[in-house]
């Protein structure tokens, strides 16, 4: 792959296992990050600042053939800013649109922006799974974000000739992984009983490696210009049996009580953790049947494959 390419977020968790990937693949790769940073040998870095409508990015965009955007201002569960949409739209709205403008003004050819299955909504029913085509449905600050920074991107793509490339992934897991995920396995290694037993959701998932190796695909891939894709291992799995495999593979069975899931609820909205059992108890499928049949992709990793790599660093 003899390109060359700008990554931002190039520090975060794809952003690294991404630079490392493309570069291993033959790509000449720009890091770009809003403070210095250690990054893979070979990787400029590319020091930037925030990210708004008036961040500079032509000099890094000079003879560049594709951006993928990974930064962004990502949900969190704390949110502390007392207008959290405008925030988001500071950085993820305006601030895409920005980049795709001057992309696009530069003559890059392809623009990979990595959106959020928050754009298609919170959940599904069980086996009535997502698709890249549904009209969106966000139901927070930051999926209408992320709804709204993939409009100007289409609109100059549509404009310039630019080729854009969207991908909605649901959670992401491999080695780093932090928040509740890593919560949930530092939990098992120390056999801590959890009352988690009786889940009988779907949820997709996608394995780290199997993200970036979709978007190294989307790269130079003909059929994936202009084309929102989902992304995810091809196998859902319930909350409960999660947890037995991530048991399995760190050596420390799952101690699971099956409390009934009104139960969880109720002290969840007690607890003012609703978001936390949605999470847990709901169902959130996506079907990546587009994005086989138009790119000849298949998941490399399998479900339990991608959690092997994730527990490996777990303490």
């Amino acid at each position: 792959m003899n390109l060359s390419l700008l990554i931002t977020g190039a520090n975060g968790f794809v952003g690294r296992m991404l630079c490392s990937e493309a570069l291993a693949r033959g790509a000449t790769v720009q890091g770009a990050t809003r403070a210095p940073c250690y990054l893979p040998v070979g990787i400029d870095n590319l020091v930037i600042g925030g990210i708004d409508e008036s961040t500079n990015w032509l000099p890094a965009l000079k003879e560049c053939d594709a951006v993928i955007h990974l930064a962004a201002r990502v949900h969190v569960m704390q949110e502390a800013a007392i207008d959290p949409l405008e925030e988001f739209r500071r950085v993820n709205v305006r601030g895409t649109l920005n980049l795709a403008r001057q992309a696009a003004s530069a003559g890059v050819r392809r623009f990979i922006m990595i959106s959020s299955i928050k754009v298609n909504g919170e959940a599904t029913q069980p086996g009535f799974p997502f698709t890249a085509d549904d009209v969106p449905a966000p139901q927070d600050a930051y999926g209408v974000s992320k709804m709204e920074a993939e409009q100007g991107p289409r609109d100059i793509a549509g404009q310039t000739g630019m080729d854009l490339v969207i991908i909605r992934p649901p959670l992401v897991y491999g080695p780093g992984v932090k928040a509740n995920f890593a919560t949930m396995m530092r939990l098992l290694k120390r056999s801590v009983p959890l009352p988690l037993g009786a889940i009988h959701n779907q949820r997709s998932l996608v394995a780290l490696d199997n993200l970036v190796d979709l978007i190294i695909t989307c790269i130079t891939h003909p059929a994936a210009a202009n084309q929102t894709f989902l992304v995810s291992d091809g196998e859902d799995i319930s909350t409960t049996e999660l947890l037995h495999h991530m048991g399995q593979i760190l050596g420390h069975p799952a101690r699971l009580m099956p409390v009934p899931i009104s139960c969880l609820k109720l002290a969840a909205a007690m607890l003012g953790k609703q978001d936390v059992a949605q999470r847990l108890c709901g169902s959130l499928q996506v079907d990546i049947e587009k994005t086989q049949r138009l790119l000849g992709w298949t998941p490399r990793l399998s479900l339990d494959e991608g959690l092997r790599r994730a527990t490996g660093n777990i303490r």
